[in-house]
């Protein structure tokens, strides 16, 4: 089981990719429950137009192991420890078979996965007991689905990723949380050209996370209207799947 966190006020939570969508509304979310922060992002402008009091900005480049182990330095200089680290940053590009790009699939999955291994991979030795790590996954890592021929691998594979980790570090009290939401509107999903069902905002999206926390499940997944509807699908033969996501979402 992972720890319960209920009370926000003193927690270090570094959150890395919290310039833009979910990621900043969890920062300004974090911010009124009284949690100390450490932001990181690419883009120094955004993150200090948040203009989050007290917030120590650390830009990075996730996918880059130096950028990240040079972003830790800095935090750990001024916090000398973290209690939580959220990934939260993601790259979306809708692809299918026809339109498959390898140079882009490579980079969406880069982003959604391998710049994460690269954050848990730097931060490792500074996970506690009662504290740990977090990871914004999606609920198209359920199953394959039309058009993330690119994002849908990434995220599955952060998903089973974070399930590894939990199975290790748990038993030594450090939780491991992955966090699956449906569809938030942000400027990726802005990309869709079909009917997103049960779409939520970012601060949405927000609340439910954080609140998420304050129980001591590996998952945190929302809106449950619809991940559960996904989470029935996930477990259907593929003879009855094809066919009923076919049906649903007419690809």
């Amino acid at each position: 089981m992972n720890p319960k966190i209920t009370d926000w006020k003193g927690k270090r939570v570094w959150l890395v990719g919290a310039s833009s969508g979910i990621g900043a509304a969890i920062a300004c979310e974090l911010s009124q429950r009284g949690a100390s922060l450490a932001l990181s992002a690419r883009s120094a402008d955004k993150l200090a137009a948040l203009a989050i009091a007290d917030a120590l900005l650390v830009p990075c480049d996730a996918t880059d192991i130096v950028s990240l182990s040079t972003a830790r330095k800095r935090l750990l200089a001024v916090w000398g420890d973290v209690d939580l680290v959220i990934y939260l940053a993601g790259d979306y590009v809708p692809m299918r078979a026809d339109n498959f790009d390898l140079a882009v699939a490579e980079q969406v999955v880069t982003v959604n996965f391998n710049a994460a291994m690269r954050l848990f991979a730097t931060v490792l030795g500074d996970l506690k007991p009662g504290g740990g790590i977090a990871f914004v996954a999606s609920v198209a890592g359920y199953r394959g689905l039309p058009k993330a021929l690119a994002y849908g691998p990434g995220k599955a594979a952060l998903i089973h990723f974070a399930e590894v980790l939990h199975l290790d570090l748990a038993p030594k009290g450090i939780g491991v949380w992955v966090i699956n939401p449906g569809f938030v509107s942000t400027q990726l999903t802005a990309k869709n050209d079909f009917e997103m069902p049960a779409l939520l905002t970012p601060e949405q999206a927000a609340i439910a996370t954080v609140d998420g926390f304050k129980t001591a499940n590996f998952e945190i997944h929302f809106p449950k209207r619809f991940t559960c509807v996904m989470k029935l699908f996930a477990l259907l033969p593929y003879r009855w799947y094809f066919p009923l996501i076919r049906r649903f979402t007419g690809g």
